[in-house]
């Protein structure tokens, strides 16, 4: 039995490969207000790349546009997926998208800020087995990549060759102290995690050296 998502590709996704639909940018764009009719557009370098159709109901965003899969033939697709909503501060809501897929006849519901294309319809990450990234980096990559992320942010230059950058005026002190720390901590377990990962290549004199 089959249905949205049957024959989904078994082999992982890169979500920065695939076409997203963000509920949370549709939100602020006013596309899902009932009876809301358009089309949403992608573009790269300031050039149009795809588009498709829609229609905002009450509880439902409807897609509409066409797919051609594997170099076949244009398929027409009408795709309605469900919108649920959760209260949050000062009386707004926050918007989800209800994942539409069916796949052997079990249904997903997973309640996701993000479709993806990944093929014949618009699904959540799961169901596609997208996957972003940093997830597939090493997690030494990823301490060093947030760590770089913090010493920007307080306007310095990335990298453990260079100064952590003096407090930014206008900062509170509590936060930039938390902000060395945690850059601080990060290079450190980066160090830790690398040297772990290839210990076999150092004599020990070498590796004792890094952790004196």
């Amino acid at each position: 039995m089959g249905g949205y998502g049957s024959g989904r590709p078994g082999h992982r996704q890169n979500a920065e490969d695939c076409r997203s639909l963000d509920v949370n940018r549709l939100h602020r764009e006013g596309c899902l207000e009932p009876g809301k009719t358009g089309n949403w557009v992608w573009s790269r370098d300031g050039r149009e790349i795809a588009r498709i159709g829609y229609r905002s109901e009450d509880d439902r965003f409807v897609l509409n546009y066409r797919v051609r899969l594997y170099g076949g033939d244009w398929e027409s697709i009408k795709q309605p997926t469900r919108l649920t909503y959760t209260p949050c501060n000062f009386g707004n809501k926050r918007p989800y998208f209800i994942c539409p897929a069916v796949v052997n006849g079990r249904a997903c519901g997973r309640r996701v800020g993000k479709l993806f294309s990944g093929g014949r319809y618009f699904l959540c990450r799961h169901c596609y087995n997208v996957a972003y990234t940093s997830q597939s980096e090493p997690r030494y990559d990823r301490m060093l990549r947030r760590a770089n992320k913090l010493r920007v942010e307080l306007g310095g230059e990335p990298g453990t060759a260079h100064w952590i950058a003096p407090k930014p005026k206008g900062m509170w002190q509590r936060t930039y102290q938390r902000k060395r720390f945690e850059i601080q901590w990060c290079e450190d377990q980066a160090n830790r995690l690398f040297i772990s990962r290839f210990r076999q290549l150092l004599s020990e004199d070498e590796f004792q050296t890094f952790f004196d």
